[in-house]
Formats: C-alpha cells, structure tokens, sequence
C-alpha cells in the first residue's frame, strides 16, 4: 500500500526502511509493519528528543499514534502507562530517570486554535517537558518555531494492513542539524 502523496520507492520495505533521499532537508520517511514496530519507533525516537521539544502526530484513527507515543514514554523512562488521552485530553508522565516529563495530548476533540487549548499551560510546560500532540495540526504551531512532525498514513476501510508510512519532518533550527533518518 502506497501512503498517499508518497514518492514510490522499490527499493522500500516494511521492516522499518528509512529513505532521506526525498531531497527535502529535515525529512525522512520510514515504515513500520506491525505495532510492535510502531512502538520500537517510539523508542527509537525517544533517543532524539528533549525538554523543550514539540512533537505533533497527525493520521488517521487507528493509524497508531498512541502507540507511538507508547513507545516514547518507554524510551524517554516515563511513570505511568501511556495511553489515549481522549477524552481528558491532556496525560502527564512525569520522568522516572531524571528525564523530562512527557505531556501527552489528544487535541482531536478540540475545535479550534491553541486558544481552545489555553487552559493546557501547553507554553508553560514546553521549556521542561516533551509535549506530544495528537491532532494537533493546525492547533499547536504557534506554540514554538521548533518542532517534530510525524505524518502517518495507513491503509483505510476493511483491512488487516499493520503497514504504516511514516514521514517525519522537522521545523526549525533545533531539528535542522538533526538526522531522523537514523531513527
């Protein structure tokens, strides 16, 4: 399955291949094929992240998003057991190992702007955590010039796919000297 918008690459498996030769600096495209794989990305990419680090995820439901953030929590040695913050919209895991904590936020509820999301203190919490949000294209930009967006595409309707394509694109100077196709 083709992720939508996605450079066709023969030479790409689903076994976690990363491809930076899109020619788009601070981008990598990777693709995982089973949850199990999603969540070792997350810990993977944990390695890479620091207080002060926006990290959006955008797809489609149940395209793994937070099983990702799963993964992140374990990477980053976070208390707590990540999961889906729907509904109370916004989980803290504070860190077990002296890391940052991870806030994890659901914005898929939330209409509007980072004004709907105001009584979060998402700015308040960004200097000393790892915020991770969960639909927040469109919501969460003006929260920082820097940050990580990961566009998960999956196959969509009456399927067993566990085939994902991940693009990561990073925003900003912090991300600029970072390789994410060593994720």
């Amino acid at each position: 399955m083709e992720a939508p918008g996605a450079a066709h690459n023969p030479a790409e498996s689903a076994t976690g291949h990363t491809d930076t030769a899109s020619g788009r600096s601070g981008t990598a495209r990777i693709v995982v094929g089973s949850p199990d794989e999603m969540r070792d990305l997350g810990r993977r990419l944990a390695k890479l992240l620091r207080a002060g680090d926006l990290v959006m995820l955008t797809g489609e439901l149940g395209a793994g998003k937070t099983t990702l953030t799963r993964g992140l929590g374990e990477g980053l040695g976070v208390r707590g057991a990540v999961t889906s913050p729907t509904f109370v919209i916004a989980r803290v895991h504070p860190s077990l190992v002296d890391g940052p904590p991870l806030v994890h936020v659901d914005a898929y509820r939330l209409g509007g702007g980072l004004d709907d999301m105001e009584d979060l203190d998402l700015d308040v919490s960004l200097p000393e955590s790892v915020i991770v949000v969960e639909w927040g294209e469109g919501k969460v930009e003006e929260l920082t010039d820097d940050r990580l967006h990961l566009l998960i595409h999956r196959a969509v309707g009456d399927t067993t796919d566990e085939v994902r394509h991940i693009t990561l694109t990073g925003v900003g100077e912090r991300w600029a000297a970072v390789d994410l196709g060593a994720v």
